[in-house]
């Protein structure tokens, strides 16, 4: 099993490099961006489980690469965990319109870092296994939706009598054709009167002089 990979996003050498030691020294691979740019760039190239984004990055900050990183589609799940040393709410209140699921405080605490960590990570598996058994379920449920129409589909020799037409259920009762056929089909009759048998049903006998 890979390890579980770890975008760190900051402007910071010394915020970068601080984040990576604790992070591998947890087991952690670490990969890194200098701006919310780069941030966008390597989700749109890279496997990434979770990023780590500071908020005041030069060329692009961290609201708005959470906003477009949450508008791939291949990276709209992964966690995303602000890192701030503000304490503008109103900043974080975007961040988390944005698509963000959870922040830190700079200086970071190690120990609150890895716990918000792998508490972002343990609901994003719990919502890929929903997601998982969800898509199971309706994998189940086109599978069931066949073999119901595999059952309706008529199969093998049917009993029919010559004279009257009618067919010999599995219970030996003689029903009428169209009842055995409903019953054992999706097909639903709709009656009317063939060229022929109008035809012979309007004509009219002949007078006897």
């Amino acid at each position: 099993m890979s390890a579980t990979r770890i975008l760190v996003t900051d402007d910071s050498l010394v915020a970068r490099t601080a984040c990576s030691n604790e992070l591998k020294e947890a087991g952690y691979q670490v990969l890194f961006a200098q701006n919310g740019r780069e941030a966008v760039e390597t989700v749109s190239k890279e496997a990434v489980d979770l990023i780590l984004m500071d908020v005041v990055m030069p060329e692009m900050n961290g609201v708005e690469a959470t906003r477009r990183i949450m508008e791939l589609e291949s990276a709209k799940d992964i966690p995303i965990i602000m890192v701030t040393s503000m304490g503008d709410m109103q900043t974080l209140q975007s961040a988390f319109e944005a698509g963000a699921v959870d922040y830190v405080t700079k200086p970071i605490e190690p120990i609150e870092l890895m716990a918000r960590i792998r508490s972002s990570l343990r609901l994003k598996a719990e919502m890929e296994a929903r997601k998982k058994r969800e898509e199971e379920l309706v994998k189940k449920n086109q599978e069931l939706e066949s073999a119901l129409s595999e059952i309706k589909t008529l199969r093998g020799f049917i009993p029919i009598c010559a004279w009257c037409k009618k067919i010999r259920n599995i219970d030996g009762y003689w029903e009428q054709m169209e009842h055995y056929i409903e019953g054992h089909s999706q097909a639903v009759f709709s009656h009317s009167i063939c060229k022929e048998c109008a035809a012979k049903q309007m004509k009219k006998p002949k007078n006897k002089t």
